[in-house]
């Protein structure tokens, strides 16, 4: 099968077109045919060396697929051949989703929803589980709370917009002035432009603030919440001194790190065939073109999603 890998860490270059066997799945897994797989920020601090994830190469990047059940081992009841399925497989460890096939366990993957085609579905998982899992499981938002959504026009950020206004929040969001209008289309009821403005001088008695950033704006976010409000970090979790003086400020503090969940999965899909959930795929690239697809996330312009195709 074609597969993306590298020999060594650094720059985009080091991604290459191989032959690898295709896997075969174990006890518990089916064989997916791979149609799509999303390109995440993570997959390039892995690549480059930042975040040395998955030890030292050869390894096969990504995490994101959707694609079509080619085989299921006896004992597998959740899906059949033919199948339509997307996930995230093994996060953290290795899910080897730049590649052709990948062996998933069956209980990692949901149904593709049925009005996604299979690049925008392959946008969802990591970025989508990563929202669901801060705003709802963590922070349990509901109607009426004032949520604010930092880098609201990245691949975290612009579905956590949405997963907020569909659980009934009034979202503010911070992004740049060239994706303000992107980030109100998807139903923010603010947006703070921080290269202009400074947003703890606009903003206060928040009840949740959804950290994607990190470096000082962590810090700075506390301010904005009110007595009891909720800082949740995607970037700082084991960030001691900032989880006290969260805590110092009479604020909540909670890091979030993404997990396989098929049951987030199910729920995304209900959002996105209730039409209250979309994701936003800026480019699309064949699988050969993954070195492209890395320099553009490193840009840190995208709006939403980059997605490699198969």
């Amino acid at each position: 099968m074609r597969a993306v890998s590298q020999s060594t860490v650094g720059a985009p270059s080091v991604l290459h077109t191989v032959d690898l066997p295709r896997p075969v799945p174990l006890p518990s897994e089916v064989l997916v045919r791979v149609h799509a797989a999303a390109v995440n920020p993570v997959d390039a601090m892995v690549r480059s060396g930042a975040f040395p994830l998955l030890g030292e190469p050869p390894f096969v990047l990504g995490w994101d697929v959707s694609g079509v059940v080619e085989e299921v081992v006896p004992g597998v009841t959740r899906f059949a051949v033919g199948d339509e399925v997307y996930g995230m497989p093994f996060f953290p460890r290795p899910g080897n989703g730049y590649a052709e096939y990948v062996a998933v366990p069956s209980r990692q993957l949901a149904r593709k929803p049925a009005n996604l085609d299979h690049v925008r579905a392959a946008a969802l998982p990591l970025a989508g589980l990563t929202a669901w899992q801060a705003l709802v499981d963590t922070a349990q938002v509901g109607p009426g709370q004032r949520v604010l959504v930092h880098a609201a026009g990245g691949g975290v950020g612009h579905l956590a917009v949405q997963i907020a206004k569909a659980r009934g929040a009034y979202v503010v969001a911070t992004a740049s002035g060239g994706k303000a209008e992107f980030v109100r289309g998807l139903g923010a009821d603010e947006v703070v432009d921080h290269r202009s403005t400074d947003f703890t001088e606009v903003l206060s008695d928040l009840d949740v603030v959804l950290d994607g950033v990190g470096g000082p704006v962590g810090p700075r976010s506390i301010g904005v919440l009110r007595p009891g409000g909720l800082l949740v970090t995607l970037v700082a979790r084991t960030d001691t001194a900032l989880r006290d003086a969260t805590t110092a400020a009479g604020r909540r503090f909670a890091g979030v790190t993404v997990e396989p969940d098929r049951v987030g999965l199910e729920a995304l899909t209900a959002l996105v065939e209730d039409g209250l959930l979309r994701p936003h795929v800026e480019h699309a690239l064949p699988l050969e073109e993954a070195a492209k697809a890395h320099e553009l996330i490193e840009r840190g312009d995208t709006r939403g999603k980059i997605v490699l195709t198969l």
